[in-house]
């Protein structure tokens, strides 16, 4: 039998790894030609070692109402708040406390709002807003959910359409908005078996 030394990995290994178990994912993403829906968000979630990351798209539109960049100082209000909750991401996305998680590294991206390196074909007049949030964990293996205040924090989100790459397998979830004052609740996004 052939015995696997562990290692101690560099935060840049981590991302690397994380990475490549989203491989599948980010591969038919590329062949659905970057499809940019108003209500609709995708989340790629990629559980392995000690992280927990997520991939997000979105719609300008769905985040801060509008897909360019802002022209008042009531729009520029809104995309302050929208991007501090962003950065805030351990507000908005909720690991299962087992995994024991704490928020690393945010990573935004919006030509339109002028944030990290923005997709160059991203079209134009159809604006988005991408992003990384990167979880270290001290038991990341342990997590079998998300708990998220998406549809409560941006009001002109539908849908979630979830992509999941864990040790137990590949998993696809939707979530759709909740009615009324159920929409303020998080919403869960399991996997497992």
């Amino acid at each position: 039998m052939k015995h696997i030394r562990l290692r101690r990995t560099t935060g840049l290994a981590i991302a690397a790894a994380a990475m490549f178990a989203a491989a599948p994912f980010l591969t038919a993403q590329a062949q659905q030609q970057h499809a940019h829906v108003h209500g609709q968000l995708k989340l790629d979630v990629a559980v392995d070692g000690p992280t927990v990351v997520i991939d997000m798209e979105s719609p300008l539109d769905n985040i801060v109402g509008f897909e360019r960049a802002p022209k008042t100082d009531a729009e520029k209000k809104i995309v302050e708040d929208a991007v501090a909750q962003l950065r805030a991401a351990d507000k908005l996305f909720i690991v299962d406390p087992a995994a024991n998680c704490k928020l690393g590294p945010v990573d935004l991206r919006s030509g339109a709002l002028g944030l990290g390196n923005p997709d160059p074909s991203e079209p134009v007049g159809h604006a988005d807003l991408d992003a990384t949030f990167s979880f270290n964990c001290t038991n990341a293996a342990a997590a079998k959910f998300i708990d998220l205040n998406l549809f409560g924090a941006f009001k002109g989100l539908r849908q979630i359409d979830s992509q999941i790459a864990t040790a137990q397998g590949q998993f696809k979830r939707q979530l759709k908005r909740p009615a009324g004052a159920q929409a303020a609740q998080p919403a869960r996004l399991s996997w497992g078996k």
